[in-house]
């Protein structure tokens, strides 16, 4: 008679928890449910597209212009020379930001991707595609180039210039500037001397430089130190 009694408790409890869970799982699905049915009501709202018709507005367009003066957030652009390369339409001279290592070496991983494969990582023009038979580029070396304002290197990574498309969508203002200013760093490079090199530093350059000139040249003079005072610095690499 106990045991039946027990056995009688357990399945009641048992009928009673299996009902509470029963209870939980149709509010949670009815919650569901309503939630699906609000996601629906506002995805198939009524809504116009762009540049439709709208009479509500006396001009008739749905899409509405911006106020006047207004300008996206970030989006300001009152700084000519920094945005443009130019001031009163005119290529500027000097650089628009503080030219440090840190900007000069972003400026070298910005140019090594989007720039070397045409104009090469010495900047000679020689890039891997142009070997490959696309049309090569000026060098930075050339007397033009050397001279050219800052300003028309960042036009033209703007704007694009000759078979060169823009980069302006590619490239943030800041990253454009970096990259002149590694232009102009790898121009110094390339026609710089050994009197360029800070003096501390000449004689390791010199020894480094003699003993590749050894190596490739064996008969040739250039291993006297006292004929290396013209040779380019860097000329070891």
């Amino acid at each position: 008679m106990t045991l039946r009694l027990d056995r009688n408790k357990e399945r009641n409890a048992l009928a009673q928890k299996t009902g509470r869970l029963k209870s939980v799982h149709v509010l949670a699905l009815a919650g569901s449910l309503a939630l699906v049915g609000c996601q629906q009501k506002m995805a198939t709202q009524a809504y116009y597209q762009p540049l439709e018709e709208n009479d509500f507005f006396a001009d008739g367009r749905a899409s509405r212009p911006l106020e006047p003066n207004t300008v996206s957030r970030g989006d300001l652009r009152e700084d000519d020379a920094l945005y443009t390369g130019k001031v009163d339409g005119k290529l500027v001279e000097e650089f628009p930001i503080d030219v440090t290592a840190e900007v000069i070496a972003r400026g070298e991983n910005r140019f090594n991707i989007y720039c070397s494969p045409c104009h090469g990582k010495l900047g000679d023009g020689n890039g891997m595609i142009v070997q490959r038979g696309v049309s090569r580029p000026p060098s930075y070396m050339e007397d033009r180039l050397t001279t050219a304002p800052v300003g028309h290197f960042y036009d033209v990574i703007t704007n694009g210039y000759g078979r060169m498309y823009s980069y302006n969508q590619q490239l943030p203002v800041r990253d454009r500037w970096a990259i002149v200013a590694y232009v102009r760093a790898l121009q110094r490079a390339g026609r710089g001397t050994i009197d360029d090199v800070p003096e501390q530093m000449r004689a390791a350059l010199m020894q480094t430089t003699a003993t590749t000139a050894q190596a490739n040249f064996p008969s040739n003079k250039l291993n006297d130190a006292s004929a290396l005072q013209n040779v380019p610095a860097g000329a070891e690499q």
